[in-house]
């Protein structure tokens, strides 16, 4: 366990109209306090781009959006924000800045900020198109002509950056009256966005320097901020030039995987060595992150990992990108790979919120253990296994999910967060909730709606195919909180909200919304909707409204059913209410049906258990179904009526195969998990392809790249390709005879030249296990037992970014897998021998099973 004396804390609230600099060790302080500097949030950008057009569509004004969110960004503890501002909307192809609704709603946004004393750092060139992920359109700077790669040695485009951040800064807002270069709360600039450079350096050294000197020209005199981790290659011009302090981006699984990122992911985040730490120039001055994200996982357990490890390499500002504007959020259209919102993925949110505490409370560079020591530490605490990020500590208690931990101080307890159950409070919706005590005895409550997704968040999304839902369900709340008692008042606050009520031994069913708890004795009426409380007002809420969806029903079939056993199937129920009954029909393919009630043990959840004699080995076919009213609806499909009435055509049905302890359990199947896996090259050392092989079999193939191709020089022991294939949810199907397993079979082939393959195992708790495989030209079925499965490193896959990051990781564990706790699979091709650039060695697989 980390202590820290609370006098090394970093300062948890900035304060206001506070500028600050950077000493002479190189560490970004506040005017006045001295204090550093510690800033976590998020970027947003609903001015501009995608975000600004969809808006539009939707039919939500960009202003309301902008309270909106800025109001859960509060909620959020966020008191960071930064965006690359596009200025190919906002500027002519001379760089004259131009005053429309782009600038104008960014000049909105800066102000909404200040108000709820959030800092801002801001990167006025972004270089981007402004279409993502739709074609781009209207544009008009100077960014539509000059890419990335020519901006900065193309003199007429060096001259229109000049003009337009000359003119950037000295533009006075309109709605706070401040210069941009003069406003308190603008703390920074970060000069361009990922700027691409390569040799030769004495190019981007002049570059550089102009751009300091076009800002410096303005009489600005507060920090200037420049990317150095994306173009390492001429790195040294960047450490040598004139600017204040460096950036740095973190994309620890990758980006746009196209799904949802499963296993333990922790390792992913347990360091961030960054390669300039012993250069004199980098360690005098200061290093913010620009971006960060944790693409394509929900998990809510990265947001406080990463705070911890950017803590630990000395970072004074992280923001992660980007925050979803809620309008927009029930589709995740805005970045597929990002999904980040308060009211639609509550969990995440809140991590969030704890990972703000983590990165303000860590002192910076303070040294930090490995995973899994680092997992617990100065009252937080990670847990994969349980989705869980917590924060335990006398005044606050926050949580991911349920959670059994009881509060460290429950007397002293003022700020609860949380979604699911605790100690302190039962709850039975998936939304968020917040309690903050008011006074001795009332406490505010701000509960948000029901959010459960529908589908995954990181396929391909669209504003026609919501991916959560939301629903303002009625939900029982009980709560155990110091000096409130069992049977308190309970009034609704917020606009609309006329709820009046009172708790029965400390519970109450509860609707969304913002309510005062009020202990017997005690008096609310002090207190109105406009009170304040930190930087919100008593009564403010924000929610979405309930999606525009009939009932759905929300499952997923299992690989394998065991024969001979009972088996519980579980189901997500959204849009039924709780008179209506909910049963599950279950038939052996051309044999017995049977109508299984399913039970409820909350509004949105469903199961049923199938009984043994009905799985003998086959096939089962299922369905649900939803009556309400007297009426029966199916699903899958929606559709009306019953499987077991006469004339019921529909086909859509769930199915799994019933089979027998000695059968195979497939762990990929390259004709049937094309959507389930990772695959790819790493380093630019070979890629990955599907192919048939002479037999007519569907093969995932695995290329090495010719020698003239490849990105980055490798080493025999250096993967070059690999398949990643998440199958802890197959194990635990078969967790009765998991333990009987006692090989891996493999169906593939490789090719001549092609280099050394490797099986790794990797468990719930990261550690990996490593054997050979070796196979021939021709396509055979191989076996490796989990004996010779040895203790060793997995691959960090997907690959992160920077690609400076750590590729692989070891953890410590027993000597023998423990094949019931394995959850991921690795293929692992290594470079083959020296080849012309027309061979393309590779590794075929068809399939790989436990036996």
């Amino acid at each position: 366990m980390l202590l820290l004396a609370p006098h090394l804390r970093a300062q948890e609230v900035p304060p206001t109209g506070k500028n600050v600099y950077v000493d002479p060790a190189g560490v970004l302080r506040w005017e006045g306090s001295r204090q550093e500097v510690a800033l976590f949030g998020v970027n947003y950008t609903t001015p501009f781009a995608y975000s600004y057009r969809a808006h539009k569509k939707v039919g939500v004004k960009p202003e309301l959006a902008i309270d909106q969110d800025v109001y859960h960004l509060a909620r959020l503890g966020v008191n960071a924000f930064r965006v690359h501002v596009w200025d190919v909307e906002i500027t002519d192809t001379l760089g004259n800045l131009l005053a429309n609704e782009h600038l104008r709603l960014l000049d909105y946004l800066i102000q909404r900020l200040k108000e709820r004393r959030i800092k801002i750092i801001l990167t006025p060139i972004a270089y981007w198109g402004n279409g993502y992920p739709e074609p781009d359109t209207a544009m008009t700077g100077f960014s539509s002509i000059y890419p990335k790669g020519k901006a900065y040695n193309t003199p007429r485009a060096i001259k229109a950056q000049e003009n337009y951040l000359g003119q950037f800064l000295n533009h006075r807002n309109q709605y706070t009256g401040q210069l941009n270069r003069e406003d308190p709360d603008i703390i920074a600039y970060e000069v361009c966005n990922e700027p691409h450079y390569r040799q030769p350096e004495a190019e981007v050294t002049a570059f550089v320097q102009r751009m300091v000197q076009a800002m410096r020209a303005t009489g600005y005199r507060k920090p200037i901020f420049y990317n150095i981790a994306e173009s390492p290659a001429v790195s040294n011009a960047i450490l040598s030039s004139p600017v204040d302090g460096f950036t740095f981006q973190w994309y620890p699984s990758g980006l746009v995987n196209g799904h949802t990122l499963r296993g333990n992911p922790l390792p992913f985040v347990d360091q961030y060595p960054i390669p300039y730490q012993q250069d004199a120039r980098f360690r005098k001055k200061p290093h913010l992150v620009y971006e960060f994200e944790s693409g394509d996982i929900l998990n809510p357990v990265m947001y406080p990992a990463m705070a911890r490890s950017f803590r630990a390499a000395g970072f004074q500002w992280a923001t992660q990108f980007a925050y979803d504007p809620m309008a927009l959020a029930y589709a995740n259209t805005e970045y597929q790979t990002h999904y980040l919102n308060l009211a639609y993925t509550p969990a995440k949110a809140i991590s969030l919120l704890i990972a703000g505490k983590v990165f303000r409370q860590v002192q910076r560079s303070q040294p930090l253990p490995s995973y899994p020591a680092d997992t617990a530490f100065t009252g937080f605490r990670l847990s994969y296994r349980n989705g869980l990020s917590e924060l335990n500590s006398p005044e606050e208690f926050y949580y991911t999910s349920t959670t059994t931990t009881a509060p460290r101080k429950p007397a002293a307890l003022r700020h609860v967060v949380g979604t699911g159950s605790s100690p302190v409070a039962t709850y039975g919706g998936t939304g968020a909730y917040f309690l903050d005590r008011v006074a001795a005895g009332v406490w505010r409550l701000e509960l948000m709606p029901d959010a459960n997704l529908v589908r995954d968040p990181f396929a391909t999304t669209s504003l026609r195919q919501p991916v959560t839902r939301i629903d303002w369900n009625t939900q029982p709340l009980r709560l155990t909180l110091p000096g409130l008692g069992s049977n308190y008042t309970v009034r609704g606050i917020n606009e609309g909200n006329s709820f009046q009520g009172v708790a029965s031994n400390g519970a109450i069913g509860l609707t969304p919304g913002v309510y005062l708890l009020t202990a017997p004795g005690k008096t609310t009426t002090v207190y109105s909707a406009q009170t304040k409380l930190g930087n919100i007002a008593l009564g403010e809420y924000v929610a979405p409204a309930p999606s525009a969806q009939p009932a759905q029903v929300v499952h997923a079939p299992q690989v394998q059913i065991m024969a001979g056993r009972p088996v519980t199937i579980s189901a997500t129920v959204l849009g039924a209410s709780a008179t209506d009954s909910v049963h599950l029909i279950a038939q052996h393919f051309y044999g017995q049906t049977r109508r299984l009630p399913m039970r409820r043990a909350t509004l949105t959840t469903a199961e049923a258990v199938v009984p043994a004699d009905l799985l003998y080995p086959g096939l089962l076919r299922y369905w649900v179904v939803v009556q309400h009213n007297g009426h029966n609806t199916t699903f899958p499909g929606s559709f009306a009526g019953s499987p077991r009435d006469w004339d019921y055509a529909p086909k859509e049905h769930w199915e799994a195969p019933i089979v027998t302890a000695s059968a195979p359990l497939p762990l990929f199947r390259a004709s049937q998990d094309q959507q389930l896996v990772e695959a790819g090259g790493i380093s630019g050392g070979g890629w990955a392809d599907y192919v048939t092989t002479a037999s007519g079999q569907l093969a995932l193939r695995l290329v090495q790249a010719p020698a003239a191709a490849t990105a980055s020089p490798t080493t025999a022991n250096t993967p070059i390709a690999y398949l990643r294939a998440y199958f802890g949810d197959r194990l635990a199907a078969r967790s009765v005879d998991a333990a009987s397993f006692k090989e891996i079979v493999i169906r593939g082939r490789r090719s001549a030249g092609a280099g050394s393959v490797q099986l790794v195992l990797t468990t719930k708790d990261a550690v990996a296990y490593v054997a050979p495989l070796e196979l021939g030209p021709e396509i055979q079925e191989i076996r490796v037992p989990i004996s010779a499965f040895k203790l060793g490193a997995q691959v960090l896959l997907p690959r992160a970014y920077p690609g400076f990051l750590p590729l692989m990781f070891q953890a410590a564990g027993p000597a023998a897998l423990p094949i019931t706790q394995a959850e991921v699979l690795q293929v692992l091709l290594s470079p083959g021998a020296s080849q012309s650039s027309q061979e393309h060695p590779s590794l075929d697989i068809e399939s790989i099973s436990f036996q």
